[in-house]
């Protein structure tokens, strides 16, 4: 709903890419190989997903969990394409985390502990971040926006 609010409320055309799709592209890993290796190239990947849609005039919204580690990566694409870069942390408390996750109809995590580190990852993002526990998506949405449209949320 939040996705549909912002898109509805962005002046220009839209791209928008969720990330989560990302994951049901690896259909077979090796043995022993690790989650933190996809979890870095399914952003990179979106990252290059992105660049076609932004050099033709779209607003490009990525909807994942990006952590502050990979915005410098993150910029160095766009700085290469002249593309801008907003970066949006959605934060809800770390309860509403944990009960999202744990109710998911898909992808259930029951156990949170071991993802706390990336919660708290975000602690780096203060400046980016939008804690809000209401999950009102209109609310959430036009502060979005309106951060987007002042520059507050703009990468440099």
């Amino acid at each position: 709903m939040l996705n549909i609010t912002l898109v509805s409320l962005s002046p220009q055309p839209v791209a928008y890419i969720e990330g989560d799709h990302f994951w049901t592209f690896i259909a077979k890993t090796k043995p022993g190989h690790h989650h933190s290796k996809d979890f870095k190239m399914i952003m990179t990947s979106m990252m290059a997903a992105a660049v076609p849609y932004a050099l033709e005039g779209y607003e490009v919204m990525l909807d994942f969990s990006i952590p502050p580690w990979f915005i410098d990566t993150a910029l160095k694409v766009a700085r290469m394409r002249d593309i801008p870069l907003d970066y949006i942390v959605l934060r809800p408390s770390l309860g509403i985390c944990e009960s999202g996750v744990a109710a998911r109809p898909k992808g259930t995590i029951a156990d949170y502990a071991p993802y706390l580190d990336l919660y708290l990852d975000f602690e780096d993002a203060w400046q980016y971040m939008i804690e809000d526990d209401t999950g009102d998506p209109k609310k959430i949405a036009s502060h979005i926006r309106d951060g987007i449209d002042s520059g507050k949320f703009r990468v440099s």
